[in-house]
């Protein structure tokens, strides 16, 4: 058994090669094998937000504050709130992030495979982040 305090781990930017706006990264937990799932608390300010990626297994987001954006590629943009969570499939291209005037936080979990946990792409555009928000 392995306890980690908190404050073990200092807190991160997240890089401008894969986030627009500021984004705070707290990794709680990394890949301890034979598992293959890791995690971290992503703090996303107002605006703020991923690139397009995918993830070889998927992941899922727990939103635990704020108001926040999520989109596939070929879907609309929904917004998520806390409490929500979000499974996005195996391969699926998608963005996630903070709304427009509200920041975000959500619990990031994904698995790596050979190593690797998530693929990056491109950046979301301002256009993009701003198209019509799907009310459901």
């Amino acid at each position: 058994m392995d306890i980690t305090r908190i404050g073990a781990t200092p807190s991160a930017g997240g890089p401008a090669d894969w986030f627009t706006g500021t984004v705070r990264v707290d990794f709680l937990f990394p890949t301890h094998e034979p598992a293959r799932a890791s995690g971290a608390a992503v703090t996303f300010e107002p605006g703020a937000r991923t690139a397009w990626h995918t993830h070889p297994l998927g992941q899922t987001l727990i939103v635990t504050a704020g108001c926040g954006r999520v989109q596939a590629w070929d879907g609309p943009i929904r917004e998520i709130r806390p409490g929500d969570v979000v499974w996005i499939p195996a391969g699926e291209k998608h963005w996630h992030g903070a709304a427009p005037s509200t920041a975000m936080t959500h619990i990031a979990i994904q698995e790596a495979v050979d190593g690797s946990a998530v693929e990056w792409l491109e950046h979301v555009g301002d256009d993009r982040y701003a198209g019509a928000l799907d009310v459901e």
